[in-house]
């Protein structure tokens, strides 16, 4: 699954523009807290700082994904929580409206991915979970959202443990260690562990 795109349609509306009920400060500018109804349709109910959304807020677009978290600045920036327009959800860090830092990311399909974050995409160590028939776990190290380097997939009953070069590959040779019986094995072959090539069309 990819969470690259899921935030399409996030653009948030200028905080100055629409129908605004709350608290204005001795300079009349949005302070405090309040509620404002966009030309869009979209909504914003929380803290304001000097006409700046700032501090804790929702974010509700017309489209029905939503933004339950701290601003400042106008940006979604500090701990958060974001429903996309495809259902996937995610809960951790935000700086300068951007998942950056730790958070987790729940895909639509029940696939799960916790870990590091930085410009809207896995970037250092993390863990992607899969929710099918196998419950795999995949572990290492994400760089602009490809996992590459030293990593394990884990399985109920053993893991393989080597190189990925991309999110599904590893270089060979690989090591399986199987769980129960503490047995490690080195393999060579990729078909032995379901890495071999795709086929040339």
């Amino acid at each position: 699954m990819s969470d690259t795109g899921s935030e399409n349609g996030d653009k948030e509306e200028g905080p100055s523009i629409g129908i605004y009920e709350g608290d204005r400060n001795a300079l009349k500018e949005r302070h405090g807290k309040g509620k404002n109804t966009f030309p869009n349709g979209d909504t914003y109910e929380g803290q304001y700082a000097n006409s700046k959304r700032s501090g804790q807020g929702v974010y509700k677009w017309k489209a029905g994904h939503r933004y339950i978290g701290n601003y400042q600045d106008n940006q979604r920036n500090g701990q958060g929580y974001f429903v996309y327009p495809d259902g996937s959800k995610y809960r951790g860090d935000f700086v300068a409206g951007k998942r950056h830092g730790s958070g987790v990311y729940a895909y639509a399909n029940g696939d799960v991915y916790q870990g590091a974050w930085e410009n809207d995409l896995k970037h250092g160590q993390g863990v992607y979970m899969y929710q099918n028939g196998s419950k795999a776990r995949k572990s290492g190290n994400w760089v602009e959202g490809k996992l590459l380097g030293p990593g394990e997939i884990i399985y109920a009953d053993h893991k393989i443990i080597g190189n990925f070069k991309s999110d599904d590959r590893m270089d060979m040779p690989v090591k399986i260690h199987f769980t129960k019986t503490n047995y490690t094995k080195t393999v060579h072959d990729p078909a032995l562990v379901g890495m071999e090539a795709p086929a040339v069309l």
